[in-house]
């Protein structure tokens, strides 16, 4: 069952969680599945309608319980609203300690799961340094 992220109480977690961009099932409905073998602990996500700053407050204080041990972001690929999931990756760790979380990104193309290396996410929002390859 897919939980509403900001209306999910931040201690019902479990060790691993999904945030997921809320599209993802009806978008990639091979790759949801997918999704739901790896946790069925998901929470659904629309960045056009929530402001990045709600969901990364959130996700904060459920990371603050100490219960989760793993956190996925799952988003469809080119939505400039989706793109701003994995960006939270970074902002969390600027807020708090997460050497004992692992943070795994993916993008969902053609119901297949893509692993996004954080470092792509950190160069994705450098458009100077992007421009000067083009």
């Amino acid at each position: 069952m897919i939980k509403d992220l900001l209306k999910s109480n931040i201690y019902d977690v479990c060790e691993t969680i999904v945030v997921m961009g809320a599209c993802v099932p009806y978008m990639q409905t091979k790759g949801y599945e997918e999704i739901k073998q790896i946790s069925e602990n998901i929470y659904e996500l629309c960045l056009e309608q929530t402001h990045i700053n709600m969901a990364i407050s959130k996700i904060g204080g459920m990371l603050r319980t100490g219960k989760i041990k793993k956190i996925i972001f799952v988003t469809v690929d080119k939505s400039p609203h989706c793109v701003q999931m994995h960006y939270i990756r970074n902002e969390l760790e600027k807020m708090m300690d997460l050497k004992n979380i692992i943070i795994e990104n993916y993008v969902i193309v053609d119901n297949e799961l893509i692993k996004i290396k954080p470092e792509i996410i950190a160069f994705s929002k450098n458009l100077k340094e992007l421009n000067s390859m083009a």
